[in-house]
């Protein structure tokens, strides 16, 4: 490398020059100094040098720790005897610029997938918990080799692709020179060990497909569309590794008497004419059987009636949400003629006039805000 010289300098911009000018000139000079079409005999050196100016300027915040110390060869007692070394001191290779952590080599050991699966429930099952069976088709254990993916009184030997290191190297030419990169080796997965006599019966993976069933506790008051964690019934792990954990997404049932808004539960009451005007004694139905209920004379369409602790039970903690009924009366279609002439006589003793014939005045009224929801 050529004695230090200024970033700024080398790319042969100012100080001030924005993101897109350096980024110009480093096009600019990477097409004259590339090595594959430069004749000069500096060429390689020089592309260097601006790509690591480059690499150091592009970036805002190298960029300004370079403005900070660079003009005075970095902080004191450390100085920058040429671009690389400034190079190292911004990217690891030396100077302040932190060790890297030796790589920790992966072993054998893995841990299970997870398994996924679907559980019906009823509605009342949903609300109060179940203990429900779970048939699944998971990877378990090999029996034959106890899970080592070795064939028993066999071992492990150093891969022959990677050496033993885990690593495969590979080296290719790009606009920057020569690279050369690595990556895990297929063959070991990384650990740089292969099984000298794998076991036929799980082909070295140590786990093979079996049926089983799980026994879950559904606790209460779960929701359709959550999803339900078993720890550790999902697949087995491979090499000793612990297993993975079983999800189900849970799907339950509707009610056909209660609709279900979070913990609460909502019904319609039905009330005859009679009911809804003189009052009613009524056994009303619920998640815990049925319930008395007393329905006062005048009772308007449209009253909710609550019944607290009622709904379903809250998930994972103490208390119950509630029960409304909304009450509906019905208006009888297909009167008798002494239904007609007790409703007609009804009608008289109140003043009201019913029926076909002169049309009377309605009466009207602003409707509440619990109406218009």
């Amino acid at each position: 490398m050529a004695a230090t010289r200024d970033l700024y300098e080398i790319l042969g911009v100012d100080r001030n020059a924005t993101q897109e000018e350096i980024k110009r000139a480093y096009r600019r000079l990477a097409r004259e100094l590339h090595p594959d079409v430069s004749a000069r005999p500096d060429a390689e050196d020089r592309f260097k040098e601006v790509t690591a100016a480059y690499e150091i300027l592009s970036d805002p915040e190298k960029r300004r720790q370079y403005d900070l110390f660079g003009q005075r060869g970095g902080p004191p007692g450390f100085p920058f005897g040429d671009v690389q070394d400034i190079f190292d001191f911004f990217f690891g290779g030396g100077g302040f610029a932190r060790p890297r952590a030796a790589r920790r080599r992966p072993t054998r050991t893995r841990r299970g997938e997870d398994l996924y699966a679907r559980l019906r429930l009823g509605f009342e099952e949903a609300a109060f918990g179940a203990s429900k069976d779970v048939e699944v088709e998971r990877l378990g254990t090999c029996p034959r080799c106890d899970g080592s993916g070795a064939e028993p009184g066999s071992g492990t030997e150093r891969c022959a692709a990677c050496g033993g290191s885990g690593e495969v190297q590979e080296v290719r030419r790009s606009i920057f020179g020569t690279v050369m990169t690595s990556h895990t080796c297929m063959a070991c997965e990384g650990t740089g060990e292969r099984l000298s006599s794998p076991c036929p019966a799980c082909e070295g993976d140590g786990r093979v497909p079996v049926r089983e069933t799980v026994t879950v506790e559904v606790p209460p008051g779960v929701a359709d569309g959550l999803e339900l964690r078993v720890s550790g019934q999902g697949h087995a792990g491979r090499a000793g590794g612990p297993p993975g954990d079983l999800y189900l997404a849970l799907e339950v049932r509707p009610s056909p008497l209660f609709e279900r808004r979070g913990q609460d539960l909502f019904a319609v009451l039905d009330l005859s004419i009679a009911q809804a005007a003189l009052g009613a004694e009524l056994e009303v139905p619920t998640l815990d059987g049925s319930e008395r209920i007393r329905v006062e004379p005048g009772t308007e369409p449209g009253t909710v009636l609550r019944l607290r602790g009622k709904g379903v039970p809250n998930l994972q903690r103490r208390g119950r949400g509630d029960l409304f009924l909304t009450v509906h009366v019905e208006v009888p279609r297909d009167l008798g003629r002494e239904e007609r002439r007790l409703l007609e006589r009804l009608a008289e003793l109140r003043g009201e006039r019913a029926g076909r014939g002169k049309a009377v005045p309605a009466r009207l009224r602003r409707p509440s805000p619990e109406a218009l929801r």
